[in-house]
């Protein structure tokens, strides 16, 4: 009998401001990428979590917009690994409307829809209409 594989994410903490709970994170992305995924063995994204300098950094750099934002999507443009989602840890700790943990992890959820190729600003709504199912489904606000 084969084992069922989960699939594979790297989560990458490279910020030292905001205390995550890595753990619990890391449990929700596992779910969240058998549920979107199904099974894999192999690598298909990471996560890094940053600070507010490092986000905007990269906000300038590959969108040509000069201040930090909360997430960003970076597509490995095919093949098995889907890309990297890179998460502001200082954004996502200002605008919580619940726990940190439950902003991580939309914002996951978020980033990762992107890296499977869905896009809210030209979908007509389907990005947008999945993500709100799936924050229901994982009891996410």
């Amino acid at each position: 009998m084969k084992k069922a594989c989960s699939p594979k994410f790297n989560v990458f903490n490279r910020q030292r401001k905001t205390p995550v709970p890595l753990g619990r994170l890391q449990h929700f992305l596992e779910k969240l990428a058998r549920r979107l995924l199904g099974d894999s063995d192999s690598v298909v994204f990471s996560v890094a979590l940053v600070g507010k300098r490092r986000m905007r950094e990269l906000n300038k750099k590959y969108r040509n917009r000069n201040y930090a934002t909360d997430v960003l999507s970076f597509p490995a443009g095919g093949g098995d690994y889907l890309g990297d989602v890179v998460i502001c840890t200082e954004i996502a700790r200002e605008q919580a409307r619940g726990s940190l943990l439950n902003e991580l992890q939309v914002l996951s959820l978020h980033g990762l829809l992107h890296l499977l190729g869905y896009d809210h600003e030209v979908d007509q709504g389907e990005m947008d209409h999945l993500e709100s199912a799936l924050r229901r489904e994982f009891k996410l606000h």
